[in-house]
């Protein structure tokens, strides 16, 4: 029988090794991004898709929050996003009234992120893929501003095996939020996006997730019930019995829950967070 080495020559063979590549330190950039490297993460943040800069004058940037709270304003950008080319104000939804449009339009001009190419027409100056960098943007700054969070917006991560971004993510009380944004109507929503997201949270492993839809319809008809049945799935077949803590706003457990933008897309996020940092608190 051959005999293994001796600890003498492990030792001397782990000393003759070569070390391993040093690896500069990460710098987490806040609380939010160290609480993934302690999860042994590397994050890094991506940069958002916008249609405007994010070094703006910071009064304007106030101003362009101030309308994203209007979820009217958010319809009426998501559309102007999706005419890269130009705009008349009722091409780009069918939900406002044009007075209404033109006078979003008109708002983007006075902040200097839209032209005027024609009396009639609308550009805007710098361009975007879709609606969603900018939902990211809006969502981590007010979550900043009026809860003090620490927060991050499109957040790679780098897990192996573990596909997509974390949209936002944010730290508070030693308590880390990740928020999966989505800025399409629920009838959009697929099978392996609900997957993917699970996956995300499986990995990270957030004290409370928050599977938002900006969306003024229901989410019980297709999204709490996909939310379900994936989270069924994973357990291995145990019910889940998703509960309405108010209009749109659902806990599927005591650290999972689904928003939509009813009212006030912001206020229902809070709200949400408020609950399941409550429900991670101490009994009496």
């Amino acid at each position: 029988m051959k005999k293994g080495p001796t600890v003498r020559e492990m030792e001397i063979d782990a000393a003759a090794a070569r070390p391993l590549r040093y690896q500069k330190a990460i710098l987490p950039m806040g609380e939010a991004m160290a609480m993934l490297a302690r999860r042994g993460l590397r994050p890094s943040k991506a940069r958002l898709d916008l249609p405007f800069p994010e070094n703006l004058d910071e009064e304007k940037l106030d101003q362009l929050a101030g309308l994203l709270g209007h979820y009217a304003f958010r319809l009426f950008l998501r559309g102007a996003i999706q005419h890269p080319e130009g705009f008349t104000p009722e091409e780009v939804t069918q939900y406002l009234k044009k007075s209404q449009s033109r006078a979003y339009a008109e708002s983007l001009v006075k902040l200097g992120l839209a032209g005027k190419p024609s009396p009639d027409r609308y550009r805007l100056l710098r361009t975007a893929k879709s609606f969603g960098g900018t939902l990211e943007w809006y969502v981590a700054r007010e979550l900043g501003r009026r809860f003090g969070f620490d927060v991050a917006a499109g957040v790679r991560f780098h897990a192996r095996g573990v596909g997509g971004d974390l949209d936002v993510i944010a730290a508070a009380e030693g308590k880390l939020a990740y928020l999966e944004l989505k800025s399409s109507p629920p009838k959009n929503l697929e099978d392996r996006e609900i997957a993917a997201f699970f996956d995300r949270v499986q990995r990270v492993r957030p004290d409370i997730t928050l599977f938002v839809v900006d969306t003024a319809l229901r989410l019980s008809d297709k999204v709490v019930p996909m939310l379900v049945a994936e989270l069924e799935h994973r357990r291995g077949g145990g019910s889940v019995a998703p509960r309405r803590i108010e209009r749109e706003l659902w806990t599927l457990t005591p650290h999972l829950y689904a928003v939509n933008g009813k009212l006030d897309l912001i206020t229902n996020i809070g709200r949400a967070l408020a609950e399941g940092l409550l429900a991670l608190a101490p009994p009496f």
